[in-house]
């Protein structure tokens, strides 16, 4: 049995004719021979309307409760479409995350995936050519509904093709690949070809959309060929996949940037053993991402500690640190109005002069640089908020990302 994975995000599915594109999609590879699982999401902009629906029914909805509320977006998706495909003659059946099972932690609104049913699919398969699943959701060993985090559904479609052996998942949305930047930013972004599992990690970590960074984590881990295609075009897509010699010997594969920065800078820390952890432990007990961290060199025994947390993060931060600085006797400084800019490719592994001409480029066009991390495949950059779209279009043109590799 030869079985393809596809995933059609909420602009794919927000009406009639979208939908009946979709399944001109699913024909297509019909008529190649698979049996088809297709994991649908909630229609464009539902999930946001039933969010605003439990705010006015409840000042702080219960997460348990909303997640079960949430579920119902990719509900509607499923049936209608399974709806469709059967008034087509296609022998098709819809599945919620709790009939299969999709097993899953009680983290409501982040849950992660603990194991799927594999027998159950392939016995539906049985009877049935296509399978339309709910994506976003899953259910605990307890039988609550939980839902996976915002793009969730890309981890439904990647974790259902790990848990079929692995077999090939193609997720369509509405770009018809991965850029070498946003293009809306930068004109002349090229599509890629291929890009590598951890380049595509970087770029989902840094801040491109294109991807739910769990998904590529799964399609990592349990190596399935991942393909990003248009829903409105039948262009090929990307394919995210195991790296190989030809990607190491590109130097740079793209440029991504994050908007949803804060920075946090603790003045005058005491320079001693146990302060760090004092602050990082307070913060992660309570729930907060830290991204970049940068402790200055210590200054007659203090020193300087700046972080960055997600923008809605930062009064929760502030106020968890706040009782520990006091008793240190020191200042906090806190800004909204920084972005992150990230200089991404497997091949900085083999070459050098990447970090030279990545702060090259934005001194000439007189960008600040306010904070660095590195990793073995990505620079990231914190600058003032309104050099963002300068400093991708700069940093896109130094390495020459509009050129096809050799």
């Amino acid at each position: 049995m030869r079985i393809l994975v596809q995933k059609f995000g909420g602009t794919s599915v927000s009406d009639i004719d979208r939908l009946k594109m979709v399944r001109g999609k699913v024909c297509a590879e019909l008529d190649k021979g698979y049996k088809v699982l297709v994991v649908l999401s909630a229609r464009s902009g539902k999930t946001n309307k039933l969010i605003e629906l439990a705010g006015r029914w409840a000042k702080k909805p219960d997460p348990a409760e909303l997640d079960s509320l949430l579920s119902t977006g990719e509900q509607a998706s499923i049936v209608l479409f399974s709806m469709m495909l059967k008034d087509s003659g296609i022998r098709a059946k819809s599945l919620l995350g709790w009939q299969i099972p999709i097993l899953t932690d009680d983290s409501f609104g982040m849950a992660r995936i603990l194991s799927i049913s594999k027998e159950y699919i392939l016995k539906a398969f049985e009877d049935n050519d296509v399978l339309v699943v709910a994506g976003f959701q899953g259910v605990t060993k307890d039988g609550r509904i939980t839902t996976l985090g915002r793009g969730g559904s890309d981890t439904s479609a990647v974790a259902l093709a790990a848990a079929l052996d692995s077999c090939p998942c193609d997720i369509y949305t509405d770009v018809d690949g991965v850029y070498t930047t946003d293009p809306n930013l930068c004109s002349s972004a090229r599509k890629l070809d291929r890009v590598s599992y951890d380049e595509m990690l970087e770029m989902a970590s840094m801040g491109a959309k294109v991807l739910q960074i769990r998904s590529v984590e799964f399609s990592k881990k349990y190596n399935v060929p991942v393909q990003v295609r248009s829903t409105f075009n039948d262009h090929p897509g990307t394919l995210v996949t195991q790296e190989d010699a030809m990607m190491e010997s590109v130097l740079v594969s793209g440029i991504a940037y994050d908007r949803d920065q804060a920075r946090i800078t603790l003045c005058d820390l005491p320079d001693r053993p146990g302060v760090s952890a004092s602050v990082f432990s307070a913060l992660a007990e309570n729930g907060i991402v830290v991204d970049m961290i940068v402790q200055t060199a210590s200054r007659n025994g203090v020193t300087d500690m700046s972080f960055t947390v997600p923008k809605k993060s930062m009064e929760d931060a502030t106020a968890i640190v706040k009782p520990l600085v006091d008793s240190f006797g020191v200042g906090i400084d806190t800004a909204t109005n920084v972005a992150k800019v990230s200089v991404i490719g497997v091949g900085m592994r083999n070459h050098s002069g990447v970090a030279s001409r990545t702060f090259d480029a934005l001194f000439r066009e007189n960008i600040n640089i306010l904070m660095i991390s590195t990793s073995e495949i990505k620079i990231s950059c914190l600058i003032e908020e309104k050099y963002v779209e300068l400093a991708v279009r700069t940093l896109h043109d130094t390495f020459e990302l509009d050129k096809t590799a050799e």
